[in-house]
């Protein structure tokens, strides 16, 4: 098709300088120290044009030959760098194969052959290479050797202020590695070089996350977790699981009251809505003695216990029966409620039976506890207070006999 219309362009260009030069009669006179020449106009026109031509294409040979060395380098350097991409190639492939000892040989190579170039070859093939070659020494052990090879990769990065792929490549398997070797300071100073777009990608997050849980940071570990699970770093019930595996740690950490409320104010809101984590925090609170604390963090769930689940409510009820002690009459209408909406759930009946008991209430305390007590779904713990509580109801009463039974239900629970 290509040849068809050139031989059209051809015929067009044929018969419009037979158009134009067919008819043309004038004469170009040429002189010289007496010498005249008479040349048609056509004639001189062509010879004009073949002139320009020849000068052009003299130029151009001209300039051709001069870039002859120039050309000769940039083909050797050509040469040079399809080896090195060659070796570097064959290098990603043995490490993909697991062939460790094979890769780090063809990274080397690599490097070889880029240094062996006089321009020095592209910083980024130099800086693949050299991570290609401490991720084959780190599978293979070799710690020395994989370090080395980090080092020159990351000095490669610092060696020019153009931000490339690889720098951050460098930095996070950098800080993977640390992580390996159970260095969380180290791991977390690499991610903390970390430009702000990286640090909050996936696997930077998944990093920092291992790195504070490694450190035993619970608390900031809490915020890059909530981040993972808004990026979907994880399923919406592993993400609960671990938001609260968190804030369990961290109030573990705290010894007194002090430390437990500076905990308990720097979590999210949404973790202090969390009925698991506000149930642990009060049980801890009550164990330092904080009772009224305890309650007052519970009273906002209590309040909604509609809204949670059978789980949650348990939680929850089972968290007031450490913090008892001092309970205000104001509890006395939401214990009510709660026991006739949900009298078929052991842990708030038995959280009501013992609020009652605290209060003195021995009349309405008697069949919520006793109801507890013979409920085996109940935990061991509850059901063991429970019997506790009904044999100081006994004795109270001035019932021996019977206070001295329940004792041993109790101990029968131990």
């Amino acid at each position: 098709m290509r040849a068809v219309i050139w031989l059209v362009l051809l015929f067009v260009a044929a018969v419009v300088a037979a158009i134009t030069l067919g008819a043309n009669d004038g004469l170009v006179s040429l002189y010289w120290r007496g010498w005249r020449m008479d040349l048609s106009l056509n004639l001189f026109l062509l010879a004009l044009l073949a002139g320009g031509a020849v000068v052009v294409s003299a130029l151009q040979a001209l300039r051709a030959l001069t870039r002859l060395p120039q050309r000769a380098r940039e083909w050797r350097a050509l040469r040079r760098e399809r080896a090195v991409q060659a070796a570097l190639r064959q290098a990603l492939a043995e490490f993909l194969a697991a062939r460790y000892t094979r890769a780090q040989k063809a990274a080397q190579r690599a490097l070889a052959l880029r240094d062996s170039t006089p321009e020095g070859g592209e910083l980024e093939l130099a800086q693949l290479s050299h991570l290609l070659a401490a991720a084959s020494a780190h599978r293979l052990q070799n710690r020395a050797e994989r370090d080395e090879q980090l080092r020159q990769a990351l000095a490669l990065r610092r060696g020019t202020g153009v931000p490339r792929p690889g720098d951050d490549a460098a930095l996070l398997l950098s800080a993977e590695w640390a992580l390996d070797d159970r260095d969380a300071a180290q791991a977390l100073a690499l991610l903390s070089e970390l430009p702000p777009g990286t640090a909050r990608r996936t696997q930077a997050l998944r990093l920092r996350l291992q790195a504070q849980r490694l450190a035993n940071q619970p608390l900031q570990a809490l915020p890059t977790a909530r981040l993972l699970a808004k990026h979907q770093g994880f399923s919406k019930l592993a993400a609960q699981g671990l938001l609260r595996s968190l804030a369990f740690q961290a109030l573990e950490q705290a010894h007194d009251m002090d430390q437990l409320e500076q905990v308990w104010q720097s979590f999210d809101p949404a973790d202090r809505r969390d009925p698991f984590v506000a149930a642990r925090a009060a049980q801890h609170a009550a164990a330092l003695g904080a009772h009224g604390d305890a309650r007052g963090w519970l009273r906002p769930l209590w309040e909604q216990m509609s809204e949670l689940s059978a789980d949650e409510r348990e939680q929850i009820a089972l968290a007031l029966l450490h913090a008892l002690p001092g309970l205000g009459a104001d509890w006395l209408p939401r214990l009510e409620s709660a026991l006739q909406a949900y009298a078929q759930e052991p842990a708030v009946v038995a959280a009501a039976g013992a609020a009652f008991a605290e209060r003195q209430l021995w009349g309405k305390a008697r069949r919520p506890l006793e109801q507890s007590a013979r409920d085996a779904r109940l935990a061991p713990a509850a059901r063991r207070r429970a019997w506790r509580t009904l044999a100081q109801l006994a004795r109270e009463e001035g019932d021996e006999p019977r206070a001295h039974q329940c004792n041993e239900l109790a101990a029968a629970l131990d």
